[in-house]
């Protein structure tokens, strides 16, 4: 998401300079990204007074994300998102307006779109419609169509007034924590993290959710519609899974971020069970996962579990990958190795080249779990994070029983 990543200076918390501090106004901004239809990507940003320091949150309710690498030249921000190839270039306006350029680097170019914020509209969406005429919590089975294909998705929904909150599942992933309000029969949510950047809308009636646009970046859009439906359901992707004829055992050994080579055959890995979490820094559903893998490490490596985490990243420069990576690292006190995939991203024999065991990766982030053999028990690509409430939940008890079982097998 971020261009020229040298004029971001590491900062070690938010802390404006004491002008910065009193020309912003602190509390709720609307924050626009512009795209090239004349549409909005519409979330909020909070700034916040903590102990005498003045803090920037990206907020996609019940999310808050912090950003703490800020850096104030005269009246302009440059701001480096905690995660992702991603940053602002902003001018103050006034204390009460900002306006500038978001950057997202990406795979083969660096995308960037025109961006706004502005305190004086400190909603996410302005509830032009009046009050919500009907409800939309609960499940939704949500069609996505696009070029004559439909893709099945789960939509799972909160409601407060006019507020709501939740997710969409699709059987690769979540978009993560959707936010924003139903006003007359609109349905508007959105959402922002530094690599998703999307607003969805719909028309509204009692059970279903019609003429719905997904607008995402710059200039995609996308169809969509949904029925309410508390039984939908998603088939899980399957396609991850050993190759006809493997015995179940992977032998691979790559180097971490420290340039330390790490072997699955290492002395560490035997007899115990071993997570192998495939990841990518550029992925957000992969920034959840390791959220909870970390906590669930620190809580469990004296029980006989490890875990090691594969990225495959856009580039194999070194530079830029450790850079990507180490903000993840830092970001979640990582106490696990992460392995550097020597392949591309785009790599079409990426799998053949790191894992020649496995069937070709396409789901990120995908999950590996070895018993205390060495051997293949479990291959998944079905994790869902927080914002999806309870399919979170049913993930993490269902992973946490699979090891359990492992754990406690002779």
């Amino acid at each position: 998401m971020y261009k020229n990543i040298g004029l971001f200076l590491a900062a070690a918390l938010f802390t404006l300079t004491a002008n910065a501090q009193s020309s912003l106004q602190t509390g709720s901004w609307n924050a626009n990204l512009h795209r090239e239809d004349g549409k909005k990507i519409v979330f909020n940003l909070a700034i916040e007074k903590e102990n005498g320091k003045t803090r920037l949150y990206v907020v996609n309710e019940p999310e808050k994300m912090l950003v703490d690498d800020v850096r104030q030249v005269k009246d302009s921000l440059f701001i480096n998102m905690p995660l992702f190839e991603s940053s602002f270039k902003l001018k103050i306006i006034s204390k009460d307006s900002l306006a500038g350029t978001w950057i997202k680097k990406g795979s083969l170019k660096t995308n960037e779109m025109p961006f706004t914020a502005s305190s004086r509209v400190p909603y996410r969406f302005a509830p032009v419609k009046g009050d919500a005429q009907t409800q939309v919590e609960g499940k939704w089975k949500v069609d996505f169509q696009r070029e004559g294909k439909t893709s099945p998705a789960i939509g799972n929904f909160k409601q407060t007034g006019n507020k709501v909150s939740g997710s969409i599942l699709t059987p690769s992933g979540d978009y993560r924590f959707l936010s924003g309000i139903v006003t007359g029969d609109q349905l508007w949510i959105s959402t922002f993290d530094g690599v998703y950047a999307m607003v969805f809308n719909a028309t509204v009636s009692k059970d279903s959710l019609t003429n719905g646009k997904l607008y995402s970046g710059n200039s995609a859009v996308q169809s969509w519609s949904a029925k309410k439906d508390e039984n939908a359901t998603l088939q899980a992707n399957t396609s991850l899974r050993l190759k006809d004829g493997e015995d179940g055992t992977l032998n691979f050994s790559f180097k971490d971020l420290n340039g330390n080579q790490v072997s699955i055959l290492d002395e560490k890995y035997k007899n115990k069970v071993v997570i192998i979490q495939i990841l990518g820094s550029w992925c957000p559903n992969c920034i959840d996962e390791t959220a909870y893998l970390t906590e669930y490490y620190d809580k469990n490596k004296d029980r006989g579990v490890e875990v090691i985490g594969l990225a495959y990243e856009y580039t194999t420069d070194p530079e830029r990958t450790n850079y990507s990576l180490g903000k993840l690292v830092k970001r979640f006190k990582v106490k696990y190795p992460i392995l550097v995939a020597p392949v591309a991203l785009s790599d079409p024999k990426k799998t053949e080249k790191t894992l020649p065991q496995l069937t070709e990766i396409s789901v990120f982030p995908s999950t590996i779990i070895l018993d205390k053999s060495g051997k293949v028990s479990s291959i998944t690509s079905d994790f869902y994070g927080p914002g999806t409430g309870e399919y979170y939940t049913k993930y993490t008890n269902e992973f946490e029983q699979k090891i359990n079982k492992l754990l406690e097998a002779k």
